[in-house]
């Protein structure tokens, strides 16, 4: 298994945003029918979700995250050297969205910066990434961008996952430093579920895919462009691969889940949640939950549920975090790490876009 180990790297700040409207999961009794819709919530635990605007999309909420941490630690933008962006929701097809970010934000051109296209396990990959960038180069600091707009992905009649997802970003700052600090992962992936969760047009592989709609097996109406997801087979993977996963870091690491202050999982569903801790053997409320009024947001996941967490707390503690990602890919990972209280901020709400961006005629470019 790809374990990783970093030393005097840490964790510096971590923000996270989202767009301003929410969508009250009960608005789709008249659409699924009032019992569904309860049983849906019951079992999730989703009351509501965030939805992005038209033009608004996952690097809007990661450039508000980022100056939200750029601001209060007073950074100098030219001490960036590294900026990754973690998404499947890309700004286009090309170029790099790390590449506008890296306009937005004025950073120097003495900065690196790429995308990585992953999902539920974004934050877990971009954080290996992006440290062990750092470990063999003269980067002192970096920003690891991690978010999706997956409601502009779903059908809003395919009942299987147009309530379950949400739209977020995150911003995380990691920083060389003296101090002892450790973060410390490892890296799994199954690429025979591919299938699993897919929006199979769009990309080269279908590029011109037809826009019609079709009732699919499951009974669900949707097109090619939609994401589609095996809903048996993703919870066969989850409560199976990723408690396995997690004992063999605890093994390799020599703790146990009783050593973590808090176990900060990707937010799946509020079960999946459940049949975690019971195989865990973990205390509940060292997990918490923030799907509830997030949905599952899948890349950003973990630093908003830190962020909601710890976010408005002032505190100079520091704490021990336990986290996993775990999704489509299938692809998932398992990292720890220690984050003082005082850099972790309070969740931004914001409807901010990059107009400049918005591109539908020639004539845009004249802008």
């Amino acid at each position: 298994m790809p374990f990783f180990k970093f030393n005097n790297i840490k964790i510096a700040g971590m923000a996270a945003a989202v767009p301003t409207e929410r969508v009250d999961v009960s608005s789709y009794g008249e659409t699924f029918g009032e019992e569904y819709v309860a049983k849906f919530s019951e079992s999730t635990g989703i009351k509501e979700f965030r939805r992005t605007k038209e033009h608004q999309t996952a690097s809007d909420l990661c450039y508000a995250a980022a100056e939200k941490i750029i601001e209060k630690k007073h950074l100098n933008r030219e001490e960036i050297g590294l900026l990754i962006f973690v998404a499947h929701s890309t700004d286009y097809r090309r170029p790099a969205t790390a590449c506008v970010l890296h306009n937005r934000l004025s950073l120097s051109k003495d900065c690196a910066a790429f995308d990585i296209a992953l999902g539920c396990s974004a934050f877990v990959y971009g954080l290996q990434t992006a440290a062990s960038m750092m470990a063999s180069s003269d980067i002192n600091k970096a920003l690891l961008l991690v978010g999706e707009s997956l409601t502009k992905m779903v059908n809003p009649h395919d009942k299987s996952v147009t309530m379950l997802f949400g739209d977020g970003g995150a911003a995380i700052l990691l920083e060389k430093t003296s101090e002892p600090e450790q973060i410390q992962g490892l890296l799994k992936t199954d690429g025979t579920g591919y299938r699993a969760i897919i929006a199979p047009a769009g990309g080269f592989r279908n590029l011109n895919a037809t826009t019609q709609e079709f009732t699919w097996p499951d009974g669900n109406v949707r097109s090619l462009y939609n994401t589609t997801m095996q809903g048996e087979d993703v919870f066969a993977f989850t409560i199976s691969a990723v408690p396995k996963t997690i004992k063999e870091f605890l093994a390799k690491t020599g703790t146990t889940v009783d050593d973590y202050d808090c176990l900060a999982f990707h937010q799946a569903n509020q079960f999946i949640h459940k049949m975690l801790c019971k195989k865990l053997k973990a205390d509940n409320t060292k997990m918490p939950l923030c799907l509830d009024r997030y949905g599952n947001t899948s890349a950003p996941a973990i630093p908003l549920v830190i962020c909601d967490r710890y976010g408005s707390i002032d505190s100079n503690k520091n704490v021990k975090f336990l986290m996993c990602g775990f999704g489509v890919g299938l692809s998932w990972g398992v990292c720890s790490a220690p984050i003082n209280v005082n850099d972790i901020y309070p969740i931004i709400d914001t409807d901010e876009i990059f107009e400049e961006g918005i591109i539908n005629s020639p004539e845009d470019f004249q802008k």
